[in-house]
């Protein structure tokens, strides 16, 4: 997460300036060890010290000389390293060794020891990514062929789907070798709502080709005409998901920026391949299809607009009663701006959860002044001290002695402490990473030292977390605005309309908000990356039952009166729209169930209720909507022809 941050930001060229002044980087794991005496727990120091890829390790005999009897010491420093017997250490893990690390430490500590830290969230991440990934797309593709099975008539249709759709995915994947590199979020993300989102292309495809079959004996013009007939619907849909995702690239925060370039080279790998692979698969071995034809596995949807359209009034009240409630309870929501807490039922989170119950709540922070005036610096490090959520200080000043001038010592001695122009003071806090109380005692602390120096420089995770916050919410106003805007933009020339978009957008925004507000009013904190990602890939990837919707609604229009036409509409469209949700709605909920990542998981939970609740607007609420704006629509629109009669 912190490789996504720009580096400009405060934290970054703090960590860049510790980088360049101290040999000793700052702390990124805790490992706690049981039943050991001082004299063990030094030996398994060492043993944690001889671990390749471990840079540094602090405990006890770094904050007080434990040759001395410990009754005499700062009882709050031993017992942030040691107590009943528990060692608790805090080391730093290169980064790119953090999988191997993390697999010696569980070696070395066995099943009663603890390891915890970003560095241990990392290993996780990459370890269950590629293996989860692999889970939820054997769930999800079984699901996805019986939803398509009973979507179509013959069996062999499913299979042309996911060919061509899974081609463009491959390839789309295989093209991340020219990035280099892509997150966790994007391995575990990209692919399969890549999938879910361009299956729509192909069905829409297929569908129109099934159709001419019944009318044209010749496949090759069959297609011709069913390409010609899909291709709007088709272009529009890719492009509003294409904008849509295209907007994530604008993110300061790396990570949206890399999910967004990974979505938009999907779309348009998914776009050629129904467009040139798939007609050339599907003429290829149309044969197949004839041969495997089958009855209808559900009935019809005949008479449903007539039942859903006595709700038209109700929908419309409903959606503008709860539409600002809404809207106001999705900016309130409490966020998680990191990865969120691990799941209780893995190693990871019994371990977490074992840390604090012995130690408490610990995240180290390290501050960088200006070195050359020890009396300074003492009084800095007494107010510090004094802070409420501060349990202890490790400095040159409280470690070795404000009385002993530094150049009368070995330099092994004060190189952890003072560079050449700086002084480091590692502060340990009793607050989690992230959080109100994290956030203000980082402000706290900034204040403080700045009223000693000018030249100030504060970093650690929960300091990142501070920056990311302040990143991703401006991030959220600029991507919003940039899907609204794209999408609107397609809208308006797909519809050559000015009401269309605005009922459109109103529509699946409803949605977004409605689905968005739900962790205000169930008390759930919400990853805010995901609940970013989700404002924009919803509205991009739902917008498409609108546009299938609408498109259908005004070519009927012109042949009858406007509620005859919904009611048609409602008959021929809900079924279509409700396989694509449905396995949008599927991809959401399986993400949501098999990650044990956070971010992933978040983002799987919002994007399946999303899905469910985008289709019910299109359904009840976007009828409503046209019905009420027919003449507007008929006015405000290029070329109309609507029905005149009675």
């Amino acid at each position: 997460m912190v490789d996504y941050l720009s580096d400009d930001s405060p934290s970054m060229e703090a960590t860049d300036l510790m980088e360049e002044e101290f040999d000793e980087p700052i702390t990124n794991a805790r490992v706690m060890v049981r039943d050991v005496s001082i004299t063990e727990a030094l030996s398994y120091k060492e043993k944690l010290e001889a671990i390749d890829g471990v840079s540094n390790v602090m405990w006890l005999d770094d904050a007080i000389d434990i040759k001395t009897p410990l009754e005499v010491a700062n009882e709050d420093t031993i017992e942030s390293y040691y107590q009943d017997d528990f060692a608790l250490y805090s080391i730093h893990v290169q980064e790119g060794d953090e999988v191997e690390v993390t697999e010696e430490i569980y070696d070395l500590i066995g099943e009663d020891g603890a390891l915890a830290g970003d560095a241990v969230d990392t290993a996780n991440s990459q370890k269950m990514t590629g293996s989860e990934t692999i889970n939820a797309a054997a769930l999800l593709i079984p699901i996805i062929i019986i939803i398509l099975i009973i979507s179509t008539h013959s069996w062999m249709e499913p299979v042309f789907f996911l060919t061509a759709i899974g081609v463009s995915v491959i390839i789309n994947m295989g093209t991340n070798i020219f990035i280099g590199e892509i997150s966790f979020v994007t391995q575990s993300v990209a692919p399969i709502l890549q999938l879910a989102v361009s299956l729509d292309y192909a069905i829409f495809l297929l569908h129109s080709f099934s159709s001419y079959r019944k009318e044209i004996a010749d496949p090759k013009e069959a297609m011709h005409k069913a390409m010609k007939q899909s291709f709007p619907a088709i272009t529009a849909s890719a492009s509003t998901t294409f904008f849509g995702f295209m907007a994530l690239t604008f993110m300061d925060f790396g990570i949206g920026a890399d999910l967004g370039v990974n979505l938009v080279k999907g779309i348009l790998f998914s776009y050629i391949s129904v467009v040139i692979f798939l007609p050339a698969l599907t003429l290829m071995f149309y044969k197949w299809i004839d041969k495997t034809q089958h009855r209808p596995i559900v009935p019809d949807f005949k008479r449903v607009g007539r039942r859903v359209m006595k709700f038209r009034v109700p929908s419309l009240i409903l959606v503008i009663l709860f539409i600002v409630p809404a809207f106001l309870a999705q900016s309130e929501t409490s966020f998680i701006y990191g990865m969120g807490e691990a799941p209780d039922n893995t190693r990871l989170g019994m371990d977490e959860a074992a840390i604090e119950d012995e130690f408490g709540q610990n995240t180290p922070m390290v501050l960088l002044v200006p070195n050359g005036d020890v009396a300074k610096e003492e009084e800095l490090i007494q107010e510090l001290e004094s802070l409420p959520n501060v349990s202890s200080t490790v400095s040159y000043v409280n470690t070795v002695s404000s009385g002993i001038p530094s150049d009368y010592l070995d330099e092994s001695m004060t190189e952890q402490f003072y560079s050449d122009d700086y002084a480091r003071i590692t502060l340990h806090t009793k607050t989690d990473n992230e959080g109100d109380r994290a956030f203000s005692l980082i402000e706290d602390v900034e204040d403080i030292a700045e009223s000693y120096y000018d030249d100030v420089h504060l970093l650690g995770e929960s300091v990142t977390l501070y920056d990311i916050k302040h990143t991703v919410e401006a991030d959220n106003t600029v991507v919003n605005l940039l899907t609204v805007i794209t999408i609107a933009i397609v809208l308006l020339i797909t519809f050559k309309s000015i009401t269309i978009p605005i009922v459109l957008l109103l529509t699946i925004q409803s949605a977004v908000w409605f689905n968005l507000s739900v962790p205000y009013f169930t008390d759930t904190p919400l990853v805010y990356v995901g609940y970013l990602i989700i404002s924009t890939v919803q509205l991009a990837a739902t917008v498409d039952y609108g546009i299938l919707f609408t498109e259908y609604y005004t070519k009927v229009r012109q042949r009858m009166p406007a509620l005859k036409a919904i009611k048609k509409t409602i008959d021929d469209k809900t079924f279509a729209i409700f396989i694509s949700a449905s396995i949008l709605s599927s991809v959401g909920f399986i993400l949501g169930w098999t990650s044990t990542n956070p971010i992933v998981s978040s983002i799987g939970m919002l994007l399946g209720r999303g899905a469910l609740l985008a289709f019910i607007l299109v359904v009840f609420f976007l009828p409503a909507m046209l019905l009420v704006s027919d003449k507007i629509i008929e006015k405000t629109t290029l070329n109309t022809k609507f029905y005149k009669g009675e």
